[in-house]
């Protein structure tokens, strides 16, 4: 006997096209418009497979599928959603959904989802059992966000290490607290740590802990990230920046489940699940010998990767309102903003992404004199930014000393002097908006000492406040 489908859509078009695709496929798909249609023949007949919109005619699709289950608690539901934001996403892995599909989608991956839901029936899987809980206001509807979404539903149910790459600013850690919180471990501790913020001969300790007198300053027993994360979620951000000798340590306690405590003999059970994140590409790093391949393959089990704000424009102005309101919440004067503003918002290259919009949004709302934010009153904002120089590489340095040269003809003998105060600033000002403010990997980053570095700042009066990453 072939499989056997119903399709709830009222969007007559879309529905058209999806019985079409599993018709061929080998389906024989009923279809209808409604709660109480959707109701009548699934009390009528047998599905191997539910496929589902949320906004219907008469309500809300997912509302009432807790007692559609609970009559037939064999049947996997797969949803389908114009409303893409996390929160639908959520609630469609709340109801035990086989899968939620974001609109528009990828109709043959629709087709081989509705297959394997239906093998998944007559083979006796069981998809439900999906967390509850409230999640994080990751903001935007964009393409580019919904396989973030998705993928985060795929992980919270289970404890499987999570990967998270992206480019500095775009709410890494936001990613992995809402795994925490939205997951089966959100009652017990979420734990952040820095790798790249720690000196180096710190590190371990701050990982695994360390037992009193094991080195100088060990005046008594200190509890690691490890342990103090106990039944709840170990995030380790920039671990790309972590010290080889850290990351021989980390990937044995993966392996082992176990840890022992800097200066200590007794090995502790670690129970924690590893959310990690990095804004550099590991394999060359990789290659270079700078960070183990077996410890990549350890945490990089479920990988994924953020979207740059530039590749997800569209959510621009969302994100800005719902700062604004973030920022009114906290005490911040309450502001609306024009459409020409948001306009003029998606245009900006945000080259430091949600948190460089953040920062600004929140600060045009402190200094914002009226009520409506208008583009002149951003406008005049984005002039008072300080100005970051873009990355010059290779070729183009070459071909932006050379636009220097010809542009600026400094003097016989002065040569040297003025081609660095033209492009030493601009580099600083670049390394320490790469790193948030953070001096020590700025001059990793520029390949010179920290204090070099340091003393630089001061003679140019760069101040490394300036870049630091808040909230």
């Amino acid at each position: 006997m072939g499989r056997r489908a119903l399709l709830v859509e009222d969007d007559t078009p879309i529905a058209l096209v999806i019985t079409a695709a599993m018709e061929d496929d080998g389906f024989t798909v009923d279809r209808c418009d409604s709660i109480a249609g959707r109701d009548h023949l699934l009390g009528e007949n047998r599905y191997d497979v539910l496929l589902t919109d949320i906004m219907l005619t008469d309500g809300d699709g997912i509302e009432t599928l807790p007692e559609v289950l609970s009559a037939n608690p064999e049947l996997p539901v797969i949803i389908l959603s114009a409303q893409n934001t996390l929160d639908t996403a959520v609630r469609a892995s709340d109801t035990g959904a086989f899968e939620y599909f974001p609109k528009p989608f990828d109709l043959d991956e629709l087709v081989r989802a509705a297959r394997q839901a239906a093998e998944s029936r007559a083979s006796g899987q069981d998809e439900s059992e999906a967390p509850g809980g409230q999640g994080l206001p990751l903001v935007g509807r964009s393409q580019a966000m919904q396989g973030v979404y998705r993928m985060i539903t795929r992980v919270l149910r289970n404890d499987l290490t999570v990967l998270v790459l992206g480019e500095s600013g775009t709410g890494k850690e936001l990613v992995a607290e809402a795994i925490h919180q939205l997951g089966h471990r959100s009652k017990g501790p979420f734990v952040a740590v820095n790798t790249a913020a720690i000196p180096r001969e710190l590190i371990e300790s701050e990982l695994f802990g360390h037992e009193k007198g094991s080195f100088t300053g060990a005046v008594a027993r200190s509890i690691g990230k490890f342990e103090q994360a106990s039944g709840g979620t170990l995030f380790l951000d920039e671990i790309g920046d972590m010290p080889a000798e850290a990351q021989t340590r980390l990937l044995r306690a993966l392996q082992s489940g176990r840890i022992r405590r800097v200066g200590g003999r007794e090995e502790i059970a670690i129970d924690v699940r590893i959310i990690a994140a990095t804004n550099r590409d590991l394999a060359p790093m990789i290659e270079t010998g700078q960070f183990r391949e077996d410890l990549f393959y350890r945490l990089n089990v479920v990988p994924i990767q953020l979207p740059p704000l530039r590749e997800r424009a569209s959510d621009i102005e969302a994100l800005a309102r719902h700062f604004l309101a973030k920022a009114a919440e906290e005490g911040l004067p309450r502001h609306q903003l024009t459409t020409e503003a948001g306009e003029l918002l998606i245009r900006q290259p945000w080259r430091g992404n949600v948190r460089e919009l953040r920062n600004f949004i929140y600060r045009l709302a402190l200094l914002a004199r009226e009520e409506t934010i208008d583009a002149a009153t951003v406008q005049a904002q984005l002039e008072e930014r300080p100005a970051i120089a873009a990355p010059v590489e290779g070729a183009d340095f070459g071909a932006a000393l050379g636009n220097w040269l010809v542009e600026a003809a400094p003097a016989e003998g002065t040569l040297y002097d003025k081609a660095l105060a033209a492009f030493e600033r601009p580099l600083f000002e670049h390394a320490l908006a790469e790193t948030g403010g953070n001096q020590l990997r700025a001059a990793q980053l520029l390949g010179i000492n920290r204090n070099t570095l340091r003393k630089r700042l001061d003679d140019l009066a760069i101040d490394p406040e300036r870049f630091a990453r808040r909230g």
